[in-house]
């Protein structure tokens, strides 16, 4: 092991002095075990009703703190005025009867009543409030999940570092949250124990700027931000921004050990690569990521040729006249012609999306994926989203809407799966998949008996200021989040096979809080409805 990979291994140095209320907060805060909140916005307001009746405590405790100690000062200062007149003569003072039975009485009395004010714990009833929320306060779990999605945020939404740190995010209309040189380094050390030493000298890189710049920072030392930013140009092959970085913590710190070592280390493998005795390694950047996935979420769709273009069209649409269509029919727009993706507008109303949502809050759990193999499902970092599931008979807004998707698809509903409720979290995504089970799977959803999903009917129950697209990276093909609307595809091909073109994935959130509701119709019941074909097509 390095002399750098030993030093990383310490952890993060301890700057400052503790205070304990608010070491006792850090504490419960980082350590407490709670559900997850990071996966989803919805769960996160609950945290902000929690901090502020944290905050009315505080007040409390805050303005009794105060009272004890105006007491307290008051009390010093009456006696300070009495002890400097009576110690310059004690005799003659305590000649006074009046002033030795009043000097005993503090003595046996006064003195007594000023250690209990002082011992007193005024914080009884903030603890008490804080022991009763302690069951809702998040976990290291959230704290390393958001540091994360600010990471694939940045890399997704291609963030300048500095941009991203003042807060300056398209479709924001509250004032901008900044970063502090705090929060900075804790991001760049969520990426050091990731091993993402890209991201780790990014961040790290920009806590020193905004140091330079002037930002006090109490918790974090410029040596400490040096050690690590020179380890993770180290591991990323970057000698010479690694022995940079080291000069500039030895200018702080002359008699740094492990400094000077690598100060000769460095030195002379970078004369090592100027003589040709030693290749230099390229810099590593970020890794492997879905280049076009990502490009298609900016928003850089793939442009159709003019002919395909010109299929496309938007409509009014009554599925050949549908008796709950022909006088309102709905307005059909095309996405995309092979596969075809179509979106339907106004499909939902304000007042049934609100109920949706009143209804899957207290369900939301972390959403999973399934493993096949195992015949289980897990939380992974590719699905960052919790969700509930709603039966179309719980309430009759549900029920409206599976009606309309019947009328509307021409599919039976009575085999689909129940309306799945789902809220996005802090860069809550959903990486690239398919929504049915491929053809590896001899009986796909044999634990339900109704077939493979046929065709998926996703809602979109809130607009997303930035970021949150649907995309599908082989096609080409962006469905942008619109309030109201429902996306509609196929996908399975008229011979029953999965269309594997139909891969897709939920953009990160860059600003904003999505919601969806979706449901996955089956096979069985559509043999008359959507009639198979030999043709993979």
């Amino acid at each position: 092991m390095t002399s750098q990979e030993k030093a990383c291994q310490h952890g993060v140095r301890s700057t400052g002095k503790d205070m304990a209320l608010f070491c006792l907060l850090l504490v419960i805060i980082c350590f407490s075990s709670a559900d997850e909140f990071f996966s989803s916005i919805g769960q996160m307001t609950e945290l902000l009703h929690t901090e502020k009746d944290l905050l009315t405590s505080l007040e409390d405790y805050i303005r009794a703190e105060e009272t004890k100690l105006e007491t307290v000062k008051s009390w010093a200062q009456r006696l300070a005025n009495l002890s400097a007149s009576a110690i310059q003569d004690p005799e003659v003072f305590l000649g006074h009867p009046i002033n030795a039975f009043q000097l005993l009485k503090r003595m046996n009395r006064e003195w007594s009543n000023l250690e209990s004010l002082v011992r007193s714990n005024v914080s009884d009833g903030f603890m008490s409030e804080m022991d009763a929320k302690r069951q809702y306060f998040p976990g290291e779990d959230d704290q390393t999940g958001v540091a994360e999605a600010f990471l694939r945020l940045q890399d997704t939404y291609q963030l300048d570092t500095d941009t991203l740190a003042k807060g300056q995010l398209p479709g924001t209309s509250v004032v901008p949250s900044v970063l502090t040189v705090e929060d900075c380094y804790d991001l760049g050390m969520a990426a050091y124990k990731d091993s993402d030493f890209y991201h780790t000298v990014l961040w790290l890189s920009q806590a020193l700027k905004q140091m330079e710049e002037g930002e006090m920072a109490a918790n974090v030392e410029v040596v400490t931000l040096l050690d690590y930013q020179t380890f993770a140009f180290f591991k990323q092959g970057d000698l010479e921004h690694a022995l940079e970085s080291t000069k500039k913590l030895l200018e702080l710190d002359p008699e740094n050990q492990r400094a000077n070592q690598n100060l000769r280390y460095f030195e002379h493998h970078l004369e090592k690569q100027k003589t040709g005795e030693e290749t230099a390694e390229a810099p590593k950047g970020r890794g492997a990521h879905d280049a076009k996935y990502e490009r298609l979420c900016r928003g850089d769709s793939i442009e159709m040729t003019p002919r395909r273009r010109s299929r496309l069209f938007c409509r009014y649409y009554d599925n050949q006249r549908h008796p709950n269509l022909v006088i309102a029919p709905v307005k059909e727009e095309d996405l995309w012609d092979k596969p075809r993706i179509v979106r339907y507008y106004d499909i939902v109303t304000d007042e049934d999306m609100a109920v949706y949502k009143k209804l899957a809050r207290p369900r939301l759990f972390r959403s999973k994926v399934s493993n096949h193999e195992e015949n289980r499902s897990y939380a992974v970092r590719t699905r960052i989203s919790q969700n509930a599931w709603l039966d179309d008979s719980e309430h009759e807004s549900v029920a409206k809407m599976v009606r309309k998707m019947r009328d509307i698809t021409g599919l039976d509903s009575t085999t689909a799966e129940a309306m799945q409720v789902a809220n996005y979290g802090v860069g809550g995504q959903y990486e690239p998949h398919h929504d049915f089970q491929g053809d590896e799977i001899e009986e796909p959803y044999s634990h339900l008996g109704t077939g493979n999903r046929i065709a998926t009917w996703l809602v979109y129950i809130s607009d997303v200021p930035a970021g949150g697209a649907t995309v599908f990276p082989q096609l080409g093909a962006v469905a942008w989040p619109i309030k109201g609307s429902a996306v509609f595809w196929y996908n399975l091909l008229l011979n029953g096979k999965g269309n594997y073109q139909t891969l897709h994935a939920a953009c990160p959130v860059l600003v904003g809080s999505k919601w969806v509701a979706n449901k996955w119709l089956h096979e069985r019941g559509q043999e008359f409805r959507r009639r198979c074909g030999l043709q993979n097509s």
